[in-house]
């Protein structure tokens, strides 16, 4: 039996635990709702495939889950999240449907789907006899992807240094379900700008405005943008002054930066740093830097993509292509180690972090094989 095929005789069984999976909240933030969905997960993972399942404490959010089949000396490692951006109650107000060969519920698409797909990927393996001697899997799943992945971080890393492969279970490029070789890396700055307060009908003239001068600041960075080298800077939020008959002698605005290249990220954070401030008598102070390196596309990373269409292709009857997203994820932390990472090995569908959330249920045994066979091949 190929795997494949296993794999759609096992659908009613995914489907159960994906339905079971995506009616328990997991925000980033509820650590006994995370600590629950760890735990649902490190059982699962024991069940479905008969290897090993740990819960790594964490005192802030929900516990980390490292999950381990086989003992060989060759690690891979399979990166996912359980942690979604949805609060306590939206699975009681939206639990999970399936309507017109597709599957809703939060979370659903980004990325409990994603997550099965692994465990099951790896369940083939195990049940057909087909698990590589040489190779130990680890599946890690953090709890806190999708605030930036500030306790997991560290844990990514670690694996990636020891395996000979990463493959992370984000969802692919839409609309053709396209895998991702490459990703920008994000950074995150708070600019404050402190000046001189003054009443602005009687003492104008004494006053030096902190959001004058924070408007000449926004002007300088949103020119920084060079979408021929893939760098944006957004000036997403501004605050600052307490009202309108009074010169502000404070303005804050917090600033997102996406760059592809380890260079241009180190460029675009020398240039903030050094912002100066224009108006005499104020002053500006930076604060962040980079959150997560880029994902840069490399001869071995473009090597997996090669295994990844080719047996696409000759085994399983899907057309692969490789692409490239401004979004971020944990594969960025594998892939800067060093690591050959391939992304976007989740589920097809789309609307991640809306009220529509779906996944296609038409290709979650193809992908969920394609996976099975990486393992074996890589």
């Amino acid at each position: 039996m190929s795997i494949h095929t296993y794999l759609q005789d096992n659908m009613t069984h995914f489907l159960q635990l994906l339905e079971e999976s995506v009616n328990m909240d997991s925000p980033s933030r509820d650590k006994v709702l995370g600590d629950r969905m760890a735990g649902w997960y490190a059982l699962q993972f024991q069940r479905l495939t008969g290897g090993t399942a740990e819960l790594i404490p964490n005192p802030t959010y929900g516990d980390q889950v490292r999950c381990t089949l086989g003992n060989g000396e060759r690690q891979v490692l399979i990166i996912g999240h359980y942690d979604t951006v949805w609060l306590k109650g939206e699975a009681a107000r939206r639990p999970f449907t399936i309507q017109d060969g597709k599957a809703y519920g939060p979370g659903v698409y980004d990325m409990k789907a994603g997550v099965l797909q692994a465990m099951f990927a790896m369940r083939a393996l195990v049940q057909l006899d087909r698990l590589p001697k040489d190779k130990k899997i680890v599946l890690l799943l953090s709890s806190d992807e999708e605030i930036g992945s500030p306790t997991s971080r560290t844990l990514v890393e670690e694996e990636a240094l020891r395996s000979i492969a990463s493959f992370v279970m984000e969802p692919p490029t839409e609309p053709k379900g396209a895998l991702k070789t490459w990703r920008k890396g994000s950074a995150h700055f708070t600019l404050q700008v402190h000046g001189v307060s003054a009443h602005a009908g009687i003492d104008h003239q004494k006053g030096v405005s902190a959001i004058e001068e924070m408007s000449r600041q926004i002007q300088y960075l949103h020119s920084l943008t060079d979408y021929d080298r893939g760098t944006t800077i957004n000036v997403g939020t501004v605050s600052g002054g307490i009202g309108s008959n009074v010169v502000a002698d404070y303005a804050e605005a917090q600033v997102d930066v996406r760059i592809v290249s380890m260079e241009e990220a180190k460029r675009i954070e020398r240039v903030i740093r050094e912002l100066k401030p224009t108006l005499a008598g104020t002053s500006v102070h930076v604060t962040g830097g980079i959150r997560r390196p880029p994902m840069e596309r490399t001869e071995e990373t473009g090597a997996l993509f090669e295994l990844a269409k080719s047996i696409s292709i000759n085994e399983l009857g899907l057309a692969l292509e490789e692409a490239g997203t401004g979004g971020v994820s944990d594969g960025n932390f594998a892939a800067a180690c060093g690591t050959p990472t391939l992304d976007g090995l989740g589920s097809k569908g789309g609307f991640a972090h809306s009220p529509d959330e779906c996944i296609e249920l038409g290709e979650i045994s193809v992908r969920a094989a394609l996976l099975a066979r990486l393992i074996e091949d890589v």
